[in-house]
């Protein structure tokens, strides 16, 4: 505040003798936030948590009211302690009836088993087999269905290969195949001129050791274990 007498100051002055310095405005607490993170809590620790709290609320000076009330809060904790208890009960008793269950159902299946045994040795020497094993209420396993021949291999082309006097072959992969048979022809196709290369187990085969010039046929069949499929239609190249 400015004095009357402040060296200085001049009566005539903009600044009066009673004039005062305001204070500056007082400053303002942060806020904060209360965390619980509940979701992130188990069962159990949710339970530990609650009571951390009610042990640490009991006479604290901070919180003479609290909300919900000592009471109140106290019940919900109790009554959640208690549903936990029952659970955490249910759930070992279920693992307890789970492996007794277990057990008896693999010793139902050794029994079974072994009346399956029984019904098989007798309905072998009856006249009719199938109507004995169905009286029994089983049913008599189907034989296994033979696998098919292998179709007819498709899409045969014929490529220059990466050396002179070679050629690739490549095809459509057929179902079933665990194998190929490729045979090599020299122009005009004649049936005692079929050449068999290597067999391949993949749709594709190199076939080395070609004249260059020449013009050459040839065709490609599956082989599976139903048997031996059909020639594909040949195709022809000129080797390079």
């Amino acid at each position: 505040m400015a004095n009357y007498d402040t060296p200085g100051l001049t009566y005539g002055s903009s600044v009066f003798y009673d004039d005062f310095v305001p204070s500056p405005p007082p400053k303002r607490m942060p806020k904060i936030k209360v965390k619980l993170a509940l979701f992130d809590k188990s069962d159990a620790d949710l339970l530990t948590f609650a009571q951390a709290h009610v042990t640490a609320m009991a006479g604290n000076a901070n919180f003479t009211t609290p909300l919900p009330a000592t009471v109140a809060f106290a019940t919900v904790l109790t009554t959640y302690s208690t549903a936990l208890g029952n659970f955490n009960t249910a759930q070992a008793a279920a693992k307890t009836a789970t492996t007794i269950k277990d057990t008896a159902r693999q010793a139902l299946e050794t029994a079974l088993t072994s009346r399956g045994d029984y019904v098989q040795l007798t309905a072998n020497g009856a006249a009719d087999p199938e109507a004995v094993v169905e009286s029994a209420a089983f049913s008599v396993r189907s034989g296994k269905t033979p696998p098919g021949m292998p179709s007819q291999v498709a899409n045969l082309s014929i490529t220059a290969g990466d050396n002179a006097g070679e050629l690739d072959l490549q095809w459509d992969p057929v179902n079933g195949a665990k194998s190929y048979n490729a045979q090599i022809c020299p122009d005009p196709i004649t049936e005692p001129g079929w050449v068999s290369k290597p067999d391949v187990t993949k749709s594709k085969a190199v076939v080395l050791g070609l004249t260059s010039g020449n013009k050459v046929w040839a065709r490609v069949r599956a082989v599976g274990p139903g048997g031996i499929g059909a020639w594909s239609d040949p195709a022809t190249k000129i080797v390079p």
